[in-house]
């Protein structure tokens, strides 16, 4: 791709730059004395100090690079490994949550499965009394691991779903599993919805219901406020680019809890878009524009005037008042009070009105605002030792963050210390497929994460320790 734009000139971050001094500029914090997730400044010493796990060796299998000392395990490979019910591990893994498995003896992982066509291969199996759509082969399934992350059982959890991509993790210890689709109401079975998915309890699973109620659109993934009535919802759309919702549950469904999504009625509560502007109150209609780490804008929310789609798609609607879209609106989670978000890139060519390798936003319920915590420059020139393209990321139980990269030339899982510096903490070897969701074990000795293609399940175990 040719470079039309650097916005390194403007104040962005040339990631290959920073990751050879250090990378003392990016700071991440998750804790309120520090910078705040990806802030500019670095502690003092923090160059001076090596960050992670040390260099990267080579795989003798030819899978996955990793420091010394760390080793890791197949749990399960698309069309090698079985389900309980003997049909093979479906492809294209993505979005996963760990849960602490009954006992504390290991992990239930529920799985997404990126899967559109049932025809596709290793696809979902569709399962009586699992199945939403028998045409479609996405869904979930639930892995569980022994405290080795060796797999114990396998099984489908949700079938017949299209393109679940990424979700969130409940504070009541469920999945939001989401459809990254946009079909038609007036196909048969229309997708283009979330599913609540439990790691436990598989009569939960049976007959599966959208909760439609958060909208019918392009579906990445949302986070749970821990003791609200919000979700906050990204849609990975283009043709325009999408747009960041919020969903605030009704009175009657409060307090929310496991099953309260099942039961709500299609349009329970209110749906809204967000509309950013500048503190002088400067409409903002493309977040791509934004450079600068501490950048904040103040958000409004504007009522969908149709959730279900049902002959214009939510972001293509006429809002009563213009709402802020963003290219490649991705990874969520909840922490510090606040939900951060990702975009992993954007380019002039998908309409978008700067260039950048990947931003991150964090937004503040409180203060009605959000703030730019990490801007990556465009920077074509290097696609395998300079990461871009942040996609799914997650807490590290062990100081600072795992981010998947998904971007062009070599993948890689980067972590990051408390104090800012960042590292390589695992390089797919066997092909430049996307890494996608990294997760812990409750005992925080295993890094759960998936090569999508050609469908990996993989756990990570080594000498973890405190990065600070």
């Amino acid at each position: 791709m040719t470079a039309t734009h650097d916005t390194a000139a403007e104040g962005g971050l040339s990631r290959r730059s920073v990751l050879g001094r250090g990378a003392a500029g990016l700071g991440i914090a998750l804790t309120g004395s520090l910078n705040g997730l990806f802030g500019t400044a670095a502690s003092a010493h923090g160059a001076a100090r090596a960050a992670g796990y040390g260099p990267l060796l080579a795989d003798p299998n030819g899978l996955l690079a990793l420091p010394e000392g760390f080793t890791y395990t197949i749990v399960a490979q698309a069309g090698v490994t079985e389900l309980e019910s003997g049909e093979p591990t479906p492809g294209d893994p993505d979005g996963t949550a760990a849960f602490v498995r009954r006992g504390g003896n290991g992990s239930v992982l529920v799985n997404n499965h990126e899967m559109g066509a049932v025809t596709e291969r290793n696809a979902v199996p569709p399962v009586p009394g699992f199945t939403y759509d028998p045409a479609f082969g996405g869904g979930t399934t639930n892995i569980e691991v022994d405290k080795d992350g060796k797999r114990v059982r396998e099984y489908v959890s949700l079938a017949g779903t299209n393109n679940n991509c990424a979700g969130g993790k409940t504070p009541w210890e469920t999945w939001l599993t989401c459809e990254e689709s946009e079909s038609r109401t007036t196909d048969p079975i229309p997708h283009g919805y979330v599913f609540e998915v439990s790691p436990y309890d598989q009569s939960a699973n049976r007959d599966p219901k959208p909760i439609k109620a958060f909208g019918r659109y392009a579906h990445e993934s949302c986070v749970v406020e821990p003791q609200g009535a919000r979700v906050y919802l990204t849609e990975d759309a283009s043709n325009p680019n999408g747009l960041l919702y919020r969903w605030t549950a009704p009175d009657s469904a409060l307090p929310l809890g496991e099953g309260s999504f099942r039961k709500l009625v299609d349009d329970a509560g209110t749906l809204e878009a967000m509309r950013a502007s500048t503190r002088s109150g400067t409409f903002v209609p493309d977040l791509s524009v934004a450079t600068r780490p501490g950048t904040t804008y103040r958000v409004e929310w504007v009522d969908v005037p149709d959730r279900d789609a049902r002959t214009t798609s939510t972001r293509k609607q006429p809002y009563a008042r213009p709402v802020t879209r963003s290219r490649k609106l991705e990874g969520m989670w909840w922490g510090e009070g606040g939900a951060y978000f990702v975009a992993s890139f954007a380019r002039f060519s998908d309409g978008s009105e700067a260039q950048h390798d990947g931003q991150v936003w964090f937004l503040d319920p409180d203060e009605d605002t959000i703030e730019l915590k990490l801007h990556f420059a465009y920077t074509p020139d290097d696609q395998d030792s300079d990461p871009d393209g942040p996609d799914n990321i997650t807490v590290s139980a062990h100081g600072g963050l795992i981010i998947a990269e998904d971007g062009e030339g070599a993948s890689h899982l980067v972590g990051s210390t408390d104090s800012g510096e960042v590292f390589f903490l695992a390089r797919n070897e066997l092909n430049d497929s996307e890494f996608a969701g990294p997760c812990f074990s409750g005992d925080k000795k295993t890094l759960f994460a998936n090569i999508q293609s050609p469908g990996y399940v993989l756990a990570i175990q080594g000498p973890w320790r405190k990065q600070r």
